[in-house]
């Protein structure tokens, strides 16, 4: 398993994977040093989510290979079938997969996605519209929501 750690602006990044794919992608708390080289394998990877943070890029591409439940990985599926800009609350999502009672597992899933902004779980609020639990900091889930919004905020001068 390959591994690299990257400055984004939210924080340093670690990405995993190998030759079957990405299979993690965490934000982290604490400062890193950023890999003076990145495998060849995390690559497409890196470039991706640059270009996602520079704002020209809403889809990612390269491939993914995250480890969980099928209960996970359907949930996850599902989250990133939310559009960029976008957002749906964990209701929303639960009805989506057929079970309004699933909200708590499908709220967990959710919380254990291993492939940060890849899989959207940023995309997933409240039912009332408010920010809800975010693994990496409602702060970071806020900075992504405006980033991805349609609205330009306007200055006056």
């Amino acid at each position: 398993m390959d591994s690299c750690v990257v400055n984004s602006p939210l924080g340093f990044t670690r990405i995993k994977g190998d030759a079957d794919g990405i299979v993690s992608i965490n934000v982290l708390n604490s400062e890193e040093t950023p890999s003076e080289h990145i495998p060849d394998v995390l690559l497409d990877c890196v470039h991706q989510l640059q270009d996602y943070f520079e704002g020209n890029r809403t889809t990612f591409s390269f491939k993914q290979n995250p480890k969980g439940t099928d209960f996970q990985k359907k949930v996850w599926q599902a989250l990133t079938k939310i559009p960029y800009g976008k957002t749906l609350s964990y209701l929303e999502l639960s009805k989506q997969l057929g079970d309004v009672k699933a909200i708590r597992a499908v709220a967990n899933a959710n919380g254990k996605n291993p492939l940060w902004i890849v899989v959207p779980c940023h995309r997933v609020i409240g039912t009332d519209g408010s920010l809800t639990g975010y693994a990496g900091g409602l702060h970071r889930k806020q900075w992504l929501l405006n980033h991805e919004s349609p609205v330009t905020q306007q200055t006056l001068f």
